[in-house]
């Protein structure tokens, strides 16, 4: 059975352990230093008119989330499930399943965090109706469990099955498209910063699919640096830190700055 060599599983333990000081110790920053600002989620339903006409014009206001606690929630599960990684005996299950190819723990925090991110940029973007919300998070989280697919079909020295990595760009394209209509549409009175956030989490997001096909092309080529899928590993752990503190300070410096 292949094993992870003593000198690489030293040096992800220190990443991860790193990544998760430094998500915990932002998530604590947000949690103390922001304020109580708060987006809507609504719903909507026809009203039937006495005349037999459907009146549009039922919107309901069902709840609000405070955007602190939202950017605490992503940043807060990505520092439990690199504590999880880094301490046993949940690290050595991450070690075997890196051996193997994949790691299952980073599709599963992928789905939650990263979901919860899609959403509160989102809600941030105007977007407030509970059905259109649910279908993106939707949307996102096929995207995440299709890159956890593409690891489980494609064992090591098997040719390389690409369909659940094409899958996965479709479902997560339909969040930008819906973004940018939001942002670009017409009517629309975006915010500056909210521009940013676009395009900075936008690249973000492709550099995450990015770094899978080239794992992937490396190994159906046997070349390149990314054909050792400790690269990508590498490579995923930055983005995420990279990905998640920049939308974090992106909206506390914007909505939630006492």
């Amino acid at each position: 059975m292949t094993t992870i060599a003593a000198p690489a599983a030293s040096r992800l333990q220190r990443l991860n352990v790193a990544a998760a000081v430094l998500h915990a110790a932002q998530a604590v920053g947000v949690l103390l230093l922001s304020n109580d600002f708060a987006l809507p989620v609504s719903s909507f339903f026809w009203n039937r008119e006495p005349n037999g006409d459907l009146d549009p014009s039922r919107l309901g206001r069902m709840f609000d989330v405070p955007v602190g606690l939202a950017v605490v929630g992503f940043l807060a599960l990505s520092a439990v499930f690199h504590a999880v990684v880094s301490l046993p005996p949940g690290r050595r299950t991450y070690l075997a399943e890196l051996a193997a190819g994949r790691n299952r723990f980073r599709w599963v925090e992928y789905s939650l965090s990263s979901t919860l991110m899609v959403l509160l940029i989102a809600m941030v973007f105007g977007i407030s109706d509970i059905a259109a919300l649910l279908g993106l998070a939707g949307s996102n989280a096929s995207m995440i469990l299709f890159g956890w697919l593409m690891e489980t079909v494609n064992e090591p020295g098997r040719p390389v099955r690409w369909s659940p990595f094409w899958f996965g760009c479709i479902a997560g394209i339909v969040p930008w498209v819906a973004l940018a209509v939001y942002m670009a549409g017409p009517g629309s009175d975006t915010p500056r910063f909210v521009y940013g956030v676009f395009v900075s989490l936008f690249v973000f997001f492709n550099l995450f699919a990015l770094v899978q096909w080239l794992q992937y092309r490396g190994r159906e080529t046997g070349s390149g640096r990314f054909a050792d899928y400790l690269v990508g590993e590498r490579a995923y752990l930055v983005l995420s830190l990279t990905a998640k503190s920049a939308l974090a300070w992106q909206v506390f410096a914007n909505t939630l700055v006492v």
